[in-house]
């Protein structure tokens, strides 16, 4: 059990925590409170992605655990914090509840194409630029969504004008990414 590969349990044993601040009733904390734990722990798990992955490519530490975990890891803290955010934040309407699912299912998909290369052909699918990108801005809308209405005395605040243009910018990449790697691995998808 290498470092990178600690740092992605460490990143799988912060979902139930984040999402267990993220629902603290306001009687006992107030929002903006567990609104900031819950962006603090989303960053800290976003930061041990990108750390654990250079430190195994500069290292030498890649391993078997690791190309499974990793994106695993990722998808659990990205999807609990779209449906926890969904299902606590009124003003994240029932378009946002379509985003979700079009994130869920382009993760659950992808990932199946990935089990499905490495099982019958051994092979890894690496993460593209369109992914990363996918990745990126789904950490940017996350944050936006706990953030943005702590931010005093912005013009557009109530209309949470930043957190629809990064779900925005997040979807397109999310569709995008996911018809990029169906195309790029089409011959997985045709194998008996």
């Amino acid at each position: 059990m290498n470092l990178p590969n600690k740092l992605t349990i460490l990143r799988v044993i912060l979902v139930p925590f984040f999402l267990a601040a993220m629902m603290i009733p306001d009687s006992i904390v107030p929002e903006y409170i567990t609104r900031i734990i819950a962006a603090v722990i989303f960053a800290v798990t976003a930061l041990t992605d990108f750390v654990d992955g250079k430190i195994a490519r500069k290292y030498n530490l890649v391993t078997n655990f690791g190309k499974f975990m990793d994106p695993l890891a990722d998808k659990f803290m990205v999807i609990a914090a779209l449906l926890g955010a969904t299902a606590r934040y009124e003003y994240l309407t029932n378009i946002f509840v379509w985003i979700t699912l079009i994130v869920v299912f382009r993760e659950l998909a992808i990932t199946s194409l990935r089990l499905i290369a490495s099982s019958t052909a051994g092979k890894v699918i690496a993460a593209a630029w369109a992914g990363k990108i996918k990745t990126f801005s789904q950490c940017i809308c996350i944050l936006a969504i706990f953030l943005e209405p702590l931010i005093p005395h912005f013009i557009f605040n109530e209309y949470h004008v930043i957190t629809w243009i990064s779900a925005a910018v997040m979807t397109f990449f999310t569709i995008y990414s996911g018809i990029q790697y169906f195309i790029a691995y089409k011959e997985f998808l045709s194998q008996d």
